[in-house]
């Protein structure tokens, strides 16, 4: 393995990975967000993304470790909240389960050029371990 595998692999030791600000802004130009239900870094004791309402226009990059759990509550947000439209970052894993019960024809999927680079806890970017894509749902 080289340095660069063995420093993507290492990546995966913590879910703290912010949203380039470049490409936030241009979702956010687009979609017009009112709500990040898992910012970068957020205090759980706060609140937690999972436990609340969310707004009525939400951007979600979850933490990777579980999508499927961000998932399940877009799904109920759509459903029983006041969201109308929900846009998720995550890794274009189109072999998975949850790719396929809540993805896979259920939402607008958008597959991103290269591998975006993620800013780590200490401001460092770094490319991702795999590809990324955008999962669209609208109420």
């Amino acid at each position: 393995m080289n340095k660069q595998q063995i420093k993507l692999f290492q990546s995966k030791k913590t879910d703290h990975w912010q949203t380039p600000k470049n490409l936030y802004d241009e979702l956010n130009k687009e979609f017009n967000f009112d709500f990040d239900p898992c910012p970068f870094q957020h205090d759980i004791n706060q609140w937690n993304g999972l436990e609340i309402e969310w707004g009525k226009r939400n951007f979600v990059n979850p933490p990777y470790s579980n999508v499927l759990g961000w998932l399940k509550k877009a799904n109920h947000e759509l459903k029983f909240g006041k969201a109308e439209l929900i846009v998720f970052l995550v890794f274009a894993n189109t072999d998975t389960k949850w790719f396929h019960e809540y993805c896979y024809n259920k939402a607008e999927l958008r597959f991103i050029k290269g591998r975006i680079k993620f800013i780590d806890i200490n401001g460092k970017t770094g490319p991702a371990m795999r590809p990324s894509m955008l999962v669209i749902f609208k109420k």
